[in-house]
């Protein structure tokens, strides 16, 4: 039989990208839902996360948490998806490149800005993460160019990187444009985002 797959998570959370990435791999999964301040600090759960927090992902005995490596973990353990660049392909080291610059520099400055925090200038080499608009010019010359980050195919690094766009745009911390909303309404209209968003959604009306 094979290992279970379960999802923790919150439609409120960054579980939505869990749930995303669970949808794009196509394998059957079980969600918990856990409430903030409530069920996600309980002994039961905290006995998963010890911090507390979701999204987590349970695979049999195996536990992963934090969810740019939910989505690198699920990449790997079903192949079959092609949702990664293989062990050994030379397009590993961008996948890892974008994947990763989402979930850190881009996740970071974001949130900065969010918060109403600009980093003086002569500050920036200690952060870590410079400038959100030359990370997001960046973006912007490869997917003006390219339908995805990686070689000719959406991987875990577009949905990532996407989402990150996505809120960043919602939320006014990233400048609206042309292709970069191009690129997200592409990756938004996957059969697989579409049926995230509509779980996600139902469970927000159950609340």
């Amino acid at each position: 039989m094979a290992e279970e797959l379960v999802l923790y998570t919150n439609p409120m959370s960054r579980g939505r990208l869990a749930r995303w990435m669970l949808e794009e791999v196509g394998q059957p999964y079980r969600t918990e839902i856990l409430e903030f301040g409530t069920t996600m600090k309980s002994p039961a759960y905290l006995a998963i996360n010890p911090l507390g927090k979701v999204p987590a992902l349970s695979h049999g005995d195996v536990v992963v948490t934090e969810a740019a490596a939910i989505c690198a973990y699920l990449a790997d353990a079903f192949p079959a998806a092609g949702l990664a660049p293989a062990p050994g392909d030379r397009l590993r080291g961008p996948y890892y490149r974008w994947l990763f610059l989402a979930a850190g520099p881009i996740e970071q400055a974001g949130t900065m800005l969010e918060l109403g925090f600009e980093v003086p200038l002569e500050k920036r080499s200690s952060v870590g993460f410079g400038r959100l608009a030359d990370m997001v010019g960046m973006i912007e010359a490869v997917v003006s160019e390219h339908e995805y980050l990686v070689g000719d195919r959406f991987s875990a690094a577009d949905l990532y990187l996407g989402m990150e766009m996505y809120w960043g745009m919602a939320a006014g911390a990233i400048e609206k444009r042309p292709a970069l909303e191009r690129y997200v309404a592409r990756l938004r209209g996957r059969p697989a985002a579409i049926r995230a968003r509509e779980i996600d959604a139902g469970l927000l009306r159950k609340q």
